[in-house]
């Protein structure tokens, strides 16, 4: 069982394409998970985003590269993004270019918990251009970007009237372990920081290592799950995700390592019950403000989830807290607690910061 798990994880490596070499921001060609980072000469790279498009990276002043439509051309370094995720943002932020540069995003300010980005709300340079599926297009005109980072393909038409270039930031296929690592060397280019891209992923790997030594003869029989029930939809994290990757890299069984394909991946109900009935370690999506206060509360939320061992006495269920998902320039730290949840006697006294275990019930006022 062991071998057959570690030579798995040895072809997402493969598969992923991501190398962990230093020096990286020094190679001419970066693949980077569904990225890539061809640097063709001084004055021109070509970068591929999530949908498989071709974009041309060339200096301010540099003449326009034939055979690339105008919105397809980024004068570099990027003076003026909107950010549609929180992922994103924290890449600018890691790069140290936040402050400077995002000026519009899809999250109202009430829901930040990055000071940078309240910050710039407060000085008026930040504007929210709406919920995600309903742009203010006119404000983000305004804004006057010259870069559009989205998950979502479906403005790419729009932008493109305007003459917006977009990346698309999001992927057909779940970013790996090494791909979410990776991301910020895809980024860097557009403000020539290559060599903060480097110094973050060599804080992360070295992070990484370090979780994989201390649990490397540390095989236990947890198991573990993540996703949600919701009324009509089953969404999980896939196995070739670095969530899927980590889980096994320390050493434990996550029970949807089968499953292949994007991010909160929809899968039916009942095979979310057959996992969770094996199941020891729960992660759920939902954070203590959308409703996960206790397994009490899950419970109520879907009935049928309180059929799934995690909930049972005994059993551990996690749910993220609210500024998780804006923490993507701490995965060191998001690692590493997931490593002292899952070993906990590896990690004593290890205090949570970015999830929160569940009562049984709701605490008594």
């Amino acid at each position: 069982m062991k071998s057959t798990v570690i030579t798995l994880l040895v072809a997402i490596f493969m598969i992923c394409g991501c190398d962990n070499q230093k020096g990286d921001d020094q190679k001419p060609f970066l693949q980077i998970g569904e990225f890539s980072v061809n640097r063709i000469n001084d004055t021109l790279t070509v970068v591929r985003d999530g949908a498989g498009r071709n974009l041309a990276l060339i200096p301010r002043n540099g003449k326009k590269p034939p055979g690339f439509k105008p919105e397809m051309v980024v004068r570099i370094p990027v003076r003026r993004v909107v950010a549609y995720g929180s992922f994103d943002v924290a890449a600018l932020r890691v790069l140290g270019v936040l402050d400077p540069v995002l000026v519009g995003v899809t999250t109202p300010r009430e829901r930040w918990y990055v000071d940078d980005v309240k910050t710039g709300f407060d000085k008026g340079r930040i504007a929210f251009l709406g919920d995600a599926g309903a742009i203010n297009f006119e404000l983000l005109k305004k804004q006057q970007p010259e870069l559009v980072l989205t998950w979502n393909p479906a403005i790419i038409p729009m932008l493109s009237e305007l003459g917006i270039p977009c990346v698309v930031t999001s992927t057909p296929v779940a970013m790996c372990l090494n791909a979410r690592m990776n991301y910020v060397k895809f980024l860097a280019p557009f403000f020539n920081r290559q060599e903060e891209a480097e110094q973050y992923f060599q804080r992360v790997n070295s992070s990484l290592q370090d979780i994989r030594a201390k649990t490397a003869d540390q095989w236990d029989d947890s198991r573990v799950m993540w996703g949600d029930m919701y009324e009509k939809r089953v969404l999980v994290e896939p196995g070739n995700a670095w969530i899927g990757e980590l889980v096994g890299l320390v050493r434990s069984d996550y029970l949807f390592k089968d499953v292949y394909g994007t991010s909160c991946i929809e899968i039916s109900m009942e095979r979310f019950l057959y996992s969770g009935k094996q199941a020891t370690i729960y992660f759920t999506y939902r954070t203590p403000k959308s409703g996960a206060t206790s397994k009490a509360a899950l419970a109520r939320q879907h009935p049928l989830l309180a059929k799934i061992r995690p909930l049972g006495p005994g059993g551990k269920v996690y749910a993220p807290l609210p500024h998780y998902s804006q923490s993507g320039d701490k995965l060191d730290q998001i690692f590493t607690e997931i490593a002292a949840i899952i070993h906990p006697r590896l990690y004593p006294n290890y205090k949570l910061k970015y999830f929160q275990e569940l009562p049984d019930t709701d605490p008594k006022d």
